[in-house]
């Protein structure tokens, strides 16, 4: 099977676990196709053809299910290590429909790391998984408190931007990207990454 077509698959594949997480009466197809250009970016960043989802049925809707995060993640944070291993632990909770689960595992390993800028935001995309992709006080906190613990860090608001998009706000996530390109250093390996993001944005913008 060629690139192109793995990575079509993969896009949407994102799709359909996003589907899970935002109802359509949240305007799902404009969120679709945000998550579908996300899903083709992101194969041609990490050329890794094997991170494909799993599309779920139709009418087999369940809380949780795949989010952005599980996927994104692994091209803005440790892959490897303790608190890695705690969002796979995570992200396999949310995938099998049992958000609770993940938001109660990432609780408790907080309680033993409360500095860890991963944990919490694993814990914001537990949360916001937990209430079907709202982007509630609980979650925000959550990603406001991994900020703190890493200021420096690009993760935190990137991520902060993707739960806006997972939730349909296309103009906070741009937002968010925007003020974190606005002072990224030149030679931050990952400003071009972001910079690709909102142009998919702008590009959907333009074309919606």
């Amino acid at each position: 099977m060629s690139g192109m077509w793995i990575s079509v698959l993969l896009a949407l594949a994102v799709a359909a676990g996003l589907i899970l997480v935002a109802r359509p009466a949240r305007g799902a197809l404009y969120l679709i196709g945000v998550a579908m250009l996300v899903g083709l970016a992101g194969y041609a960043w990490q050329g890794s053809p094997g991170l494909m989802g799993s599309p779920t049925a139709p009418g087999a809707h369940k809380r949780g299910g795949d989010t952005l995060f599980a996927h994104e993640r692994k091209v803005w944070l440790e892959t490897v290590g303790f608190d890695a291993l705690q969002l796979d632990g995570a992200d396999a909770f949310i995938g099998n429909g049992d958000p609770d689960y993940a938001v109660g595992l990432l609780h408790a390993y907080l309680g033993h790391e409360p500095n860890s800028m991963m944990l919490w935001l694993g814990l914001g995309n537990a949360l916001q998984a937990q209430a079907d992709g709202a982007l509630t006080p609980p979650a925000h906190y959550a990603f406001e408190r991994a900020a703190q613990a890493a200021p420096d860090h690009p993760a935190p608001p990137y991520f902060l931007g993707l739960a806006y998009l997972q939730m349909g706000d296309v103009d906070g996530a741009e937002a968010t990207w925007r003020a974190l390109l606005a002072k990224a250093p030149a030679n931050a390996p990952w400003r071009d990454k972001l910079a690709a993001r909102i142009e998919l944005l702008e590009r959907l913008r333009a074309g919606h």
